[in-house]
């Protein structure tokens, strides 16, 4: 029997129509002999009937019918009777009575309810990932994927992009994050590396004059995850010729408002408000700022530069600066509460949390006796303080303050929305370029300058001079597109020069032997014509957990690994057998992995 209808696609003018669905069995009940059961598949449910006085042999073979057997149905369809519409459904005016049955495959009892509401733990839902994938909610995330994908290549294709496939097996580039290694069998002791990104190739495809470039790319980072990272993910990778900055600003716009037009039919208002590094860091303590509410941080270095409080001094005495926000309506925070909050500014190095809870009319605080009228009428007034204000300090190095008091407004942010105090609307969407990033870091670790972004960026032209004698003062031409306080892209104007190319390669004191053998047919593409040329790459996982309103990319992805990189359903990584490490000239060392044998 060929299926005539999907599941969810039955109506009250389909009545009298005989029918044939297929699909898995969602539930079943029995009621004096009559049994009904919901039948699913990717488009919705309908209820079927099986009723001995309407077909014995088909109410007969019923009797059998468990959850997730997988079988064929044919039937007339029919208005329900009184009283049992079920207005959740699309299908709850009808139901099918039927009249043959089929049984494609029984189904063992399933280890948890394929239904949106069932309540079982994730690592159990990705060992059983097939079922997992069954539910409702599951399937609309996979549909809005291919739907989302397909918006994007749409609107690449329409600006003239081509879509280009760079190669996954590639060399080493161990400058960026940690990679995947893959033994190479015809040259023993060598190794490819799965690509963290294409942006080599991408480069080099503005060298060959393909101008304008996009892929949803594959890349691997052998990295620590998070909710936001997996071992493997998709990005949107983009690079153009003959373009700035703002090019790409006004292209990245485009596409995030087809994308949101397409996923929710919302209309996102262009441009996006910009941002500088310095900017986002001191306002926020943060590059990646959720600018959906205030709590906003002031620098009080100048304020305090005189104080009595040993601890601000001595800090600002040593280069150091002072830094506050204002929580507003968290004085009644419990004593747990600011625990957390001091466990989360020691984990940044701090020595604890400087605090002040305005109740009663006054400022409560161990350290308030030792500040000056003039101190607590600066913080008054710039923090706007008021009854039930909590004031929060961080005194550290400009860095390390910034990012502490940046993860206390989280935390604070947090506890505010728990207790009614602060409401960010789930619908709410910040898009936000931080641009003007310092070009270059310095690793204290590797006692070195090293690339903020990558060591393709180009700096910013006004400040080139600059490299060899104010390093930290050059900024590069990289930009970060962030969405509600998550980072979903980012990416630079490249740097086309050979001789810059190799200056920064100096200033990071990478020798040049070693850049020769990394990097060395990039450089040499330089010295034969290159066009000026930019690009960005977009978390596309990220993009999609948001959409969803999922806190977890692995809930937008297939075939997800865990935090720790595992693939519970088919147990890998796993081992090899001893002939495929003879082949690959590899030899495992330590009891951590045996070879089958």
């Amino acid at each position: 029997m060929k299926r005539t209808h999907h599941c969810g696609q039955l109506r009250l003018t389909d009545e009298h129509q005989q029918v044939t669905l297929t699909g898995w069995v969602q539930t079943r009940r029995d009621h004096g002999g009559i049994v009904f059961i919901d039948l699913r598949d990717r488009e919705g449910l309908t209820q079927v009937v099986f009723d001995p006085q309407y077909n014995p042999a088909a109410a007969e073979a019923s009797h059998a019918l468990r959850s997730e057997f997988c079988i064929c149905i044919r039937g007339r369809v029919r208005p329900r009777p009184e009283g049992t519409i079920n207005s959740k459904l699309p299908t709850g005016e009808i139901e099918v009575i039927a009249d043959h049955l089929e049984v494609f495959n029984a189904a063992e009892t399933p280890p948890f309810e394929v239904s949106d509401d069932t309540q079982t733990s994730e690592d159990l839902r990705l060992q059983y990932r097939y079922l997992d994938l069954r539910r409702p909610s599951m399937f609309r995330n996979l549909r809005l994927r291919h739907q989302v994908t397909k918006a994007v290549r749409d609107y690449f294709d329409e600006l003239a992009f081509l879509e280009v496939e760079t190669p996954m097996l590639f060399k080493s580039t161990p400058e960026g994050a940690r990679e995947y290694l893959v033994a190479s069998r015809l040259f023993p002791g060598k190794f490819y590396a799965l690509p963290q990104s294409p942006q080599q190739f991408k480069q080099l495809l503005m060298v060959a004059g393909v101008e304008r470039y996009f892929q949803m790319a594959r890349c691997f980072r052998d990295e620590d995850l998070r909710a936001d990272r997996q071992p493997e993910f998709t990005q949107i990778d983009v690079e153009m010729s003959f373009i700035d900055r703002e090019d790409i600003y006004r292209l990245m716009e485009g596409l995030m408002a087809r994308v949101w037009k397409t996923a929710l039919g919302r209309d996102i208002p262009t441009p996006f408000p910009r941002m500088t590094f310095t900017d986002a860091m001191n306002r926020f303590g943060s590059d990646k700022p959720d600018t959906r509410f205030g709590m906003e941080m002031a620098d009080f270095t100048d304020d305090f530069r005189a104080s009595a409080f040993k601890v601000f001094r001595s800090v600002i005495d040593g280069g150091g600066v002072v830094k506050a926000m204002n929580a507003k309506g968290f004085a009644c925070a419990t004593q747990g509460q600011i625990e957390a909050l001091t466990e989360a500014a020691k984990s940044f190095g701090a020595k604890g949390l400087a605090w002040i809870k305005v109740e009663g009319g006054k400022w409560n605080s161990p350290i308030v006796k030792f500040f000056t009228d003039a101190e607590r009428a600066a913080l008054a007034s710039r923090l706007e303080v008021t009854e039930g204000d909590l004031i929060l300090f961080a005194a550290d190095q400009w860095t390390n303050a910034c990012e502490i008091l940046g993860r206390i407004r989280l935390l604070c942010a947090q506890y505010l929305q728990q207790l009614g105090k602060l409401t960010i609307p789930a619908d709410r969407y910040d898009f936000l370029w931080v641009v003007d990033f310092p070009l270059l870091t310095f690793d204290k670790e590797q006692g070195r300058w090293m690339s903020s972004h990558h060591p393709f960026t180009a700096p910013v032209a006004e400040d080139a001079a600059l490299l060899d004698t104010d390093t930290h003062r050059v900024r590069g031409q990289h930009y970060d597109l962030v969405l509600n306080g998550s980072e979903i892209g980012g990416g630079s104007i490249r740097i086309h020069q050979p001789d810059l190319q190799q200056k920064v390669f100096d200033v990071c004191e990478i020798p040049r032997d070693v850049a020769e053998s990394r990097f060395g047919y990039f450089i040499k593409a330089f010295r034969y014509g290159t066009p000026p040329h930019g690009g960005i790459a977009l978390g596309f996982d990220r993009i999609m957990a948001t959409l969803v309103g999922s806190p977890s990319i692995r809930d937008v992805i297939a075939f997800p690994k865990t935090a720790k990189a595992t693939d519970l359903m088919t147990q890998s990584p796993g081992d090899v057998t001893a002939r495929q490490l003879k082949d690959l000239h590899i030899r495992v060392v330590g009891d951590e992995a045996k070879p089958q044998a």
